[in-house]
């Protein structure tokens, strides 16, 4: 009965919410197992309903505020008044004081075991809000990964391991206590910071009196913390035994490997060493296996490029290139066209090196050189496996650029990249590499030329009004409403959160193909294309200022990469 008497407010808080149509909410209610069970359970269970309007009815029923945490700095001694087990169990965060109360974030009002305990707190004003899991595991991960790299320097310090050599330090994988190794805690506790931080890279540097560590993230880097050189041998060890990186060569470059989880979700650390005066840098990048998404409307392109985009990849063969320098997310491009083209109906093959991620249906070749299985070789086989769509992580020699042309020419279609500033030189790399003009003209379909700028964080985002200086970079003869970066907790007062993709699409058609065949230069091919309607990748980053979506400063590098 009592059950029911919930159901029956509960329904009518998500009905007056607008959460789910009457029509609905009449079949949940008509389900045999809900006389035992609360609505609410019910609706997510069947993923009915986002979090965020989960958060928003419970709000609504028990007389809470409704609020988004991540516009709340969260004070990491606040939030260490409970441990992180316990917001694992309950869902629950202290995260600052406010107005003379504590400030608790929780997710589920109706955990009144979770409540009971916060409340003990001591602490007699509290203020109870309401938010999503996901928001309240966030702030959970950035603030104790932060606390956590804190406690791990300094117990390390204290330990008295930091004597040992590299020898010393390997032996001591056979101990039964190795995850408690300092340095394991120390190079552990890097990998949970970097994932809270969403970065891209983690820079490990020594110099003369101490070790730097840099998250790179939205493109940026930001220096972290640090710690004595001391410590730093032990600590290189360890990431070079995990990653199966020689810890006996010291003075050469070496790449490495490692695959961990990380708050339960599966990442591929990719590791770089680099010899240096002071001693071997170690740069991670790292990659999400599982929670990746490669869906073109997040990448940024804009309707008028969708449209060319959509013809390509509806053709049955040619090439398909995306250039532009390294870190511009070429890669991540590619796969979205493969995931956009993997049917059951097509035999796709990529060949890549590395595989960054695992597309199911799709036959990824790992690049091996130390056993002679290049991009060539590796090519030649795959067009005896009957494929429809070939991906070719990079061009990167002429004999690999003879085979994908010649492959798009009998049939297949091809996407790979090409390391060059634009779209249009991309011909002239190509007919560099002694490829003969007409196979280029006919193997080409279009080439996207891309770069990544910062996105502006919409929840402190400030609107201004141009004026002469503005309006002379962005070409406009009037004033326009656009917007700066200002910074908040939800960005880490940075004023950006994200990145989004600018792309310069150049599609061959007739014209471009008859310019192609008589060597023409770069700058008539640029000037034709624009003619019949690309757009530059000043073009269209300036579209996306006037979008609102990125920055006038974000809009002067590619201003400065095209003079």
């Amino acid at each position: 009965m009592i059950t029911m008497n919930i159901n029956a407010e509960l329904s009518k808080k998500f009905l007056e919410c607008r959460a789910l149509p009457s029509k609905k909410m009449d079949e949940l209610l008509a389900l045999p197992s809900i006389e035992n069970k609360r609505i609410d359970l019910e609706i997510i269970e069947q993923n009915l309903v986002s979090d965020e309007m989960i958060a928003r009815v419970y709000a609504e029923f028990f007389g809470m505020r409704y609020e988004d945490i991540n516009l709340i700095s969260a004070n990491p001694e606040i939030v260490s008044l409970v441990t992180q087990d316990f917001v694992d169990k309950y869902s629950i965060i202290p995260l600052n004081e406010r107005d003379g109360f504590l400030l608790v974030a929780l997710s589920d009002p109706f955990d009144y075991e979770g409540i009971m305990r916060v409340q003990s707190i001591e602490n007699p004003k509290i203020e109870l809000i309401v938010s999503t899991k996901k928001k309240i595991n966030a702030i959970k991960n950035l603030v104790f990964s932060r606390s956590s790299t804190v406690d791990a320097i300094s117990n390390f310090t204290l330990s008295g391991e930091t004597s040992k050599t590299a020898s010393d330090y390997t032996s001591d994988l056979y101990a039964a206590d190795i995850k408690n190794a300092p340095a394991v805690r120390l190079s552990d506790s890097f990998f949970r910071e970097a994932v809270a931080h969403k970065s891209s890279d983690i820079h490990i540097e020594p110099f003369e009196n101490l070790v730097r560590v840099r998250y790179r993230v939205d493109g940026m880097l930001y220096e972290a913390s640090s710690f004595g050189v001391d410590l730093y041998p032990a600590v290189l060890t360890r990431i070079k035994i995990i990653s199966g990186i020689n810890i006996a060569k010291k003075r050469i470059p070496q790449d490495g490997r490692i695959k961990q989880k990380v708050n339960d979700i599966d990442y591929d650390f990719r590791v770089s060493t680099l010899p240096t005066i002071h001693g071997e840098k170690i740069v991670i990048r790292l990659l999400d296996t599982d929670a990746y998404s490669f869906e073109r409307p997040q990448l940024g392109f804009l309707k008028q490029e969708n449209v060319f985009i959509d013809k390509m990849l509806k053709k049955p063969h040619g090439i398909i290139l995306l250039t532009g320098p390294t870190g511009c997310g070429k890669s991540t491009t590619l796969y979205s066209f493969i995931k956009e083209l993997n049917s059951s109906s097509r035999n796709i093959i990529t060949v890549e090196d590395p595989v960054e991620y695992s597309i199911e249906g799709v036959n990824q070749v790992q690049v091996n050189p130390q056993a002679d299985l290049t991009f060539a070789r590796a090519l030649r086989s795959i067009l005896r496996q009957d494929p429809n769509v070939i991906m070719i992580g990079e061009i990167r020699d002429e004999e690999t650029a003879q085979i994908a042309i010649r492959a798009a020419i009998t049939g297949h279609l091809v996407l790979s990249t090409l390391h060059t500033n634009d779209a249009p030189g991309s011909i002239s790399r190509l007919l560099d590499m002694n490829i003969e003009p007409y196979f280029v003209a006919d193997a080409i379909i279009g080439i996207v030329a891309q770069r990544l700028v910062r996105r502006l964080c919409l929840n402190c985002r400030r609107r201004m009004r141009t004026k002469e200086p503005e309006m002379h970079i962005l070409g406009l003869t009037e004033p326009a409403w656009i917007y700066q970066a200002k910074g908040c907790p939800a960005c880490n007062y940075t004023g950006y959160k994200g990145r989004l993709g600018v792309h310069e699409v150049l599609t061959i058609d007739e014209s471009i193909k008859n310019l192609i065949q008589i060597r023409a230069s770069t700058e008539q091919i640029r000037d034709k294309a624009i003619e019949h309607g690309m757009m530059t990748l000043y073009e269209t980053t300036k579209q996306q200022v006037l979008n609102g979506l990125t920055t006038l400063n974000e809009l002067s590098t590619i201003i400065y990469e095209e003079k």
